[in-house]
């Protein structure tokens, strides 16, 4: 009888592929094993330590496990015995280097920090990976011995050259530059948000992350330089007339707010987003409501074959629907998982019930952009233009709230009172993004034109600081789904580049239409959201109950205490 451990190597080899394909459906989300080490070197004060933390941070945010270690954990812990001489920095290195390949075998992206001046050493450590048969990106952290010593904090290139510190590299000991690194970073030039950038399109060439990220904006217009063929062919081809708010969701898609999908949902993601409230594919992104078109039975017997539909808006072709899919519109059961009731007389399961038997999805091509001419459209900013108006006002801490009511006192004490908390955690310019919903609402909801002119008044008078305040609207429509639609609204917000999401109580909550009693429990949306997979990038501040203080005759946070 064969024992398990009279194997051949070429056995064990397949064994180990097994293994960590297992691990790389339990580590982290789905997309397979990405375990790999990424090994930044250069000299000290190059910036490897704040590249490499930067990195951990945006890939634990995306879901993709990662670790960094430095000096401060290796050599206080594993490497403590260990001295600066030749041998010592030699096996320094070396322990690194075999710690980093235990990391990436777990399947997690491990980031190192080390000067590693010597080529032999880099080179010993690339070939403890490739031994195990993983990934090994060097990394050179490119930056003048000028800038660093300008960045010399803890004064160790002053003790160096006044000779307190003996072998410090750059100073009486050699650094070698890389030859042949994976990647060049040149931190003299390069912001830290650029450099990561770089780092990331290696590893998505290299199939470690996926191809795009959580946060990059895809917009679905038309190029310029391509319209005109565009709007020719959609002149010649079959037509489908849409409402008013299929628009709205035409225009939600189009401007990149549901990166990153490609239009209107097929029936992969729509199954995905209802029955997990993730887009699965590649890896898990949060994305809770379905975003879709329905047509009537009609309207699918005539389309389908169809390769592309232009879709029209009150005699106008607004968009081009590519490869588009027919399925089922299963109402019922959709507004039971979207909504948690079917309700008739709920607003919007009411026109869902009223809608197409159908759904069709596919690619859209958005022919311009879309515009109400309501004298609001200076505020309908996209997400690329709301990210570079906070890079325009040097925003280091984005901090959003969306509102379809007037801002009330206690709503102007809560946005108060975080600006005042992020200052205090040492942020140097926090903004504001005062982000009402734009899209449809119910009846007795205050319109949005009045809802625009009294944020205006409140910023005149001072209330918000319109210095550090962005008033922008979001082209959503509201579908007052709780703590379902709530984790929509926050991660549209995070693609704009929002950091902070302040959440309300029983946000995108109503009365339900038959008992009038909260439809859902008005604190479940804040605590999703602090649970919600997928929107680990953003910090969720929760809503606080605010009252007149007699006392102090002005809005104070309310405590059963006094």
């Amino acid at each position: 009888m064969c024992s398990l451990f009279d194997v051949s190597p070429f056995e064990l080899l397949c064994l180990l592929h097994f293994c960590r394909n297992k691990r790389g459906q339990v580590v982290g989300t789905r997309g397979g094993f990405r375990g790999c080490t990424i090994w930044l070197t250069g000299l000290s004060g190059a910036g490897k330590t704040t590249l490499s933390f930067a990195l951990e941070e945006f890939l634990v945010s995306q879901d993709i496990p990662s670790y960094s270690l430095d000096g401060d954990n290796i050599r206080h812990g594993l490497n403590q015995n260990l001295g600066f001489s030749s041998v010592d920095r030699e096996e320094n290195i070396r322990r690194v280097a075999e710690v980093a390949k235990l990391f990436a075998d777990a399947g997690l992206v491990c980031i190192t920090s080390f000067i590693s001046p010597f080529a032999k050493d880099r080179e010993e450590a690339r070939k403890i990976h490739a031994a195990a048969g993983l990934p090994f990106f060097e990394i050179f952290v490119h930056a003048s011995l000028e800038v660093c010593e300008g960045r010399d904090v803890k004064g160790l290139y002053k003790k160096a050259r006044s000779g307190e510190i003996k072998g410090f590299t750059g100073i009486d000991s050699l650094y070698e530059s890389p030859e042949a690194s994976d990647l060049v970073l040149k931190t003299g030039e390069l912001t830290v948000n650029e450099c990561i950038d770089q780092v990331l399109e290696l590893l998505r060439e290299q199939n470690i992350v996926p191809s795009g990220k959580l946060e990059e904006v895809n917009d679905l217009f038309v190029p310029e330089n391509k319209r005109s063929l565009a709007v020719a062919d959609a002149a010649i081809l079959p037509t489908i007339h849409i409402t008013k708010l299929d628009l709205e969701w035409v225009q939600v898609l189009s401007e990149g707010w549901a990166s990153p999908l490609k239009g209107f949902m097929r029936e992969r993601e729509f199954l995905q987003v209802l029955h997990f409230g993730t887009l699965l594919d590649d890896v898990a992104i949060n994305l809770t409501v379905p975003i879709v078109l329905p047509v009537s039975t009609e309207t699918k017997q005539k389309m389908d074959g169809c390769a592309a539909i232009a879709l029209v808006y009150q005699g106008v072709r607004i968009a081009i629907l590519r490869k588009p899919e027919f399925y089922e519109h299963r109402k019922e059961e959709r507004c039971a998982r979207q909504w948690g009731t079917t309700c008739p007389q709920h607003p919007y399961i009411k026109m869902v019930m009223e809608g197409g038997d159908w759904l069709v999805g596919g690619d859209l091509e958005v022919l311009e952009r879309i515009r109400w001419n309501d004298g609001l459209d200076k505020y309908r900013l996209t997400p690329l233009e709301l990210k570079q108006k906070f890079k325009d006002m040097k925003a280091d801490a984005i901090f959003a709230f969306q509102l379809r009511n007037p801002v009330h006192n206690g709503h102007a004490l809560l946005m108060q009172d975080t600006k005042r908390r992020l200052l205090e955690r040492g942020y140097k310019t926090p903004v504001l993004l005062l982000h009402p919903l734009g899209g449809w609402t119910k009846d007795d909801d205050v319109p949005l034109a009045w809802r625009m002119k009294q944020h205006a008044a409140v910023l005149e008078d001072g209330v918000l600081d319109p210095a550090s305040t962005i008033v922008a609207i979001f082209p959503s429509p509201m579908m007052y789904a709780g703590p379902t639609e709530v984790q929509w609204h926050c991660r549209a917000r995070m693609i704009a580049g929002a950091n902070f999401y302040i959440v309300g109580r029983d946000p995108a909550g109503m009365p339900h239409p038959e008992t009038k009693k909260d439809l859902y429990e008005p604190t479940h949306g804040g605590k999703v959201l602090t649970m919600a997979p997928g929107l680990t990038s953003v910090e969720i501040i929760p809503f606080r109950v605010a009252a007149y203080n007699l006392t102090k005759r002005a809005m104070d946070f309310y405590d059963k205490e006094r």
